[in-house]
């Protein structure tokens, strides 16, 4: 099954891997973008946080459509350790404390989609449990330094030496930890 020739995606999103894993599924888009203040209510639901801010993206850039055919993509990644969401750090300080916290543990990756048109809308999101080995200071240090994942949820990326070296196993799909659940896109595109 392919998307419809006449559907045109439009990806609004400045994130090279999000680019990278349609490119690598063989799905056409444009990229298009706009900035959307990313804030949620506080008392939103942890699972529910990716989910609304990939929404809220969308709205944000509904005047990015120039027909009807068009039809956006926005997405948003949170790691949820025991019921709390980190995001991207603020420095190096808060990267290390949220690699210590994921050192040993699982974590939740959910990433939030939204595919919008001028007449339609879905909202869908891909939920991965990923277990992390041990890391010392010195493995954080160093990743930090080398790799600098200041533009990642959770302070990590799973195809840098962290993901390949200190990941022992994944419940879910390796491209929703690494910013888009392609297979989940992919059905929404073909059943629009």
């Amino acid at each position: 099954m392919q998307i419809s020739p006449k559907l045109s995606l439009i990806l609004a999103s400045k994130s090279p891997r999000r680019s990278y894993l349609l490119e690598q599924a063989g799905i056409p888009f444009t990229i298009r973008t706009a900035d959307v203040e990313e804030v949620y209510p506080p008392d939103t639901p942890v699972m529910e946080v990716a989910p609304y801010l990939a929404t809220l993206k969308a709205a944000g850039a509904m005047h990015l459509l120039k027909s009807d055919e068009e039809v956006l993509l926005t997405a948003d990644s949170v790691v949820i350790i025991k019921g709390k969401i980190y995001g991207k750090p603020a420095d190096r300080e808060e990267a290390a404390a949220t690699l210590r916290a994921l050192s040993g543990n699982k974590h939740t990756v959910v990433t939030g989609c939204c595919l919008k048109s001028r007449t339609k809308q879905e909202v869908f999101s891909g939920v991965s449990e990923v277990y992390f080995s041990e890391l010392s200071d010195e493995e954080i240090n160093w990743y930090i330094d080398t790799c600098r994942p200041f533009d990642k949820a959770g302070s990590y990326g799973i195809q840098e030496w962290v993901g390949l070296a200190k990941i022992n196993r994944i419940d879910g799909t390796y491209p929703n930890v690494m910013g888009l659940p392609v297979n989940l896109v992919y059905e929404h595109l073909v059943a629009w």
